[in-house]
């Protein structure tokens, strides 16, 4: 139990260690600007001195908008059948502990931590609002407080709940390892995605997109080991 409790968090350390350091070097390089620009180019200037972000209207990227998020919300609904059926069915009932888990990263990382916490309060202009852009408001690191009000840039709402489809990687990687790191390797994938299309949609800086993929990983870490998943694998081990 202790060594699996270490490991897991020496992992979560090196990920903000490394999340951290990312950021860090993406603040040298200035790399939120260099990206928006490049994304937009001065071409995408109209005779009015409008600013397009045309790449995000066109396929697969608006595809990607609108639907990225649904597998994330059909792997919630699939966690409340298990909890209910849970009661009723004792095949199912192992299941329901992972269900809660499912639940809670969905309810804490993209709803509260995301949207609530981060998004209403730090007031970080989008790519499109930022006046070099043709918006109208100041250009703000992540950690600076901006005045672009609720629902703002940091971090990438859809991307979180793209990322959120990780969730089964942490109550799966002991017992069932390859369906877990399957689970990785698509919710990584869909939240990169969806996370390129928002920033060439105008709508994310490139650290709003890392910063979410972090904190879901982190805060699904932290979770997991808060309601004991490993300590059954350890157990046995020993």
């Amino acid at each position: 139990m202790e060594c699996v409790l270490k490991k897991r968090l020496i992992e979560l350390a090196a990920v903000a260690g490394l999340l951290l350091l990312v950021t860090f070097v993406l603040w040298l390089t200035d790399a939120d600007r260099y990206v928006a620009s490049a994304v937009l180019g001065p071409e995408k200037i109209s005779p009015l001195g409008t600013r397009f972000w045309p790449a995000g209207a066109q396929f697969p990227w608006n595809f990607l908008y609108n639907w990225g998020p649904v597998p994330g919300f059909v792997l919630a609904g699939i966690a409340v059948v298990a909890l209910v059926l849970g009661v009723f069915i004792r095949k199912i009932a192992g299941c329901r502990r992972k269900a809660v888990f499912i639940l809670l990263l969905l309810a804490i990382g993209p709803g509260l931590v995301v949207n609530v916490l981060l998004k209403d309060q730090l007031g970080r202009a989008r790519p499109r609002e930022v006046v070099e852009y043709g918006g109208s408001h100041q250009f703000t690191q992540f950690w600076q407080p901006g005045n672009s009000g609720g629902n703002s840039s940091f971090p990438s709402g859809h991307a979180a709940i793209a990322f959120f489809m990780i969730a089964p990687w942490f109550v799966l990687r002991d017992e069932k390892k390859r369906i877990g790191a399957g689970f990785l390797v698509f919710g990584l994938t869909l939240g990169t995605l969806v996370g390129i299309a928002r920033i060439l949609q105008g709508g994310h800086f490139l650290t709003d997109v890392i910063w979410s993929a972090g904190l879901i990983y982190l805060i699904g870490g932290a979770l997991a080991l808060a309601l004991g998943f490993g300590e059954d694998t350890a157990g046995e081990s020993g």
